[in-house]
Order: C-alpha cells, then sequence, then structure tokens
C-alpha cells in the first residue's frame, strides 16, 4: 500500500524544517508527504519549497506541496490534500498536525494498524494514551467533548476529536467525501462517525499527545465549542 501523509500548514516556520525529514525517516520508502499551506506569511511554503530540492534530487518526489491563497478551512485541506492522493494513485493516507503534537514514531504504529483495518486512530482516550503539557481544565474540556459527541452520536470511538488519523481508501470512498458538511475541527468527529456509520473497521492506537512547543496553536475555545454544537448537524444530517 502506498501512504501519503498529508500535513496542513499556516504559519509553521518554528516547525516544518524539523517535522518532514522526521517523518520521512519513519514512513515506507515509496511514501510521500504533501504539505498544504494556506497562504502562510510566515514563509512556510518557501521552507518547503527549499527542502524538495534536496529531498526530490533523486526524483522520488517523496516531498510535494499544495499551495493556497488563503485560509479554506481543515475540512478542506484534507478533502484537496486526499483526491490530490487519489489521483496519483495513493491508497493509504494520514492526517497530522505540523506542530509534534503528533509525533513521527507513532506512524509505524498506524501503519501496521492500517494493514488490516481501514481506519486507524492515534487515540489519547484510550489504554496507554495520554497528554503532556495541558493544564487540568484543558485536558477536563477535551474528554468531556469526546465524551459529549460520542453520546450525542452514539458511536463507540473513544478518541473521536483528535486528528493524527490514518485511512485507506475504501473508507474515504465510503464515507463520501462530497456528503462532508464540516469546515473545521470537527470535521474529524464527523469523518469518524461516518466511518462508523459506513461500517469501517477501526482501530484505535494508544498515543502520548504534547502540546506544542513552538508556534501559535490555531485552537480556542471558540473553535472547540463550535465543534459540539456541530456534532448536532452532523448527527442529522
Amino acid at each position: 500500500m502506498k501512504l501519503l501523509v498529508i500535513i496542513p500548514t499556516y504559519n509553521e516556520i518554528d516547525n516544518i524544517t524539523t517535522i518532514v525529514p522526521e517523518v520521512l525517516a519513519v514512513i515506507p520508502k515509496n511514501a510521500s508527504i504533501l504539505v498544504v499551506d494556506d497562504g502562510s506569511p510566515d514563509g512556510t511554503a518557501a521552507a518547503v519549497k527549499e527542502m524538495q530540492k534536496t529531498i526530490n534530487m533523486t526524483g522520488g518526489g517523496r516531498l510535494e506541496i499544495l499551495e493556497r491563497s488563503s485560509k479554506n478551512g481543515l475540512a478542506d485541506a484534507y478533502i484537496t490534500g486526499f483526491k490530490w492522493g487519489f489521483e496519483r494513485g495513493f491508497d493509504v493516507f494520514c492526517e497530522m498536525d505540523a506542530d509534534f503534537s503528533h509525533k513521527p514514531e507513532y506512524l509505524p504504529l498506524l501503519y501496521d494498524a492500517i494493514q488490516t483495518n481501514e481506519l486507524a486512530i492515534g487515540s489519547r482516550n484510550v489504554k496507554g494514551g495520554s497528554v503532556e503539557g495541558w493544564s487540568a481544565l484543558r485536558n477536563f474540556i477535551s474528554k468531556g467533548g469526546s465524551l459529549y459527541s460520542r453520546l450525542i452520536l452514539g458511536c463507540p470511538i473513544k478518541d473521536l476529536t483528535g486528528g493524527f488519523n490514518m485511512w485507506r481508501k475504501s473508507a474515504l470512498e465510503k464515507i463520501g467525501l462530497e456528503t462532508i458538511i464540516s469546515k473545521g475541527y470537527s470535521f474529524q468527529i464527523e469523518m469518524k462517525y461516518k466511518a462508523y456509520k459506513a461500517g469501517c473497521s477501526i482501530k484505535e492506537i494508544p498515543i502520548v499527545f504534547p502540546d506544542r512547543v513552538a508556534g501559535v496553536s490555531k485552537m480556542s475555545k471558540g473553535i472547540f465549542f463550535e465543534a459540539l454544537k456541530a456534532v448536532w448537524r452532523i448527527r442529522n444530517a
């Protein structure tokens, strides 16, 4: 199976030149990274293109970039990346943040799980999973959000809100990317819920999720609570 790791970016200059080589070091040799940059003013895209000169020197195409002129939302970035990969023969896709909250060391575990499942989730909320560097309040809100979403949707997945997920193309086709209504943070909830409803085989892999150490988080309380309101729209869609 041919893997594409999709990394959406906006102002990740402090992380992108470090995360890319670490990801490439642990994924299969025929796998690639696609950076989807939403017009970062800090030079993120330029840094990726500079890395391409060395990484792709042998013609392997292991690092690619899609540059977009403005921020169109997390959902649109990933869906654009999935479709880009469909057109180029990839059949496994990983969603991953650039800020090291998703540790590259877990990629082989997710890739191993995807051999026998259609969705492998890097989960903070199963036995062995945890978060680091979060306040008690932030941890409570995150776990409460996943529990709330599970109860409203009747879905057994423990980490519905997490963004470190590996998909088979078959799962994405069962979901139907054209049916996705979410634009932001609730995208992760909707995708997993629809995978569950479609009968996809799903496995949660425990991960330790540290807070970012560089750059500025795009998450806010407003975004989080908007996602929780969106759960009702997802259920009724």
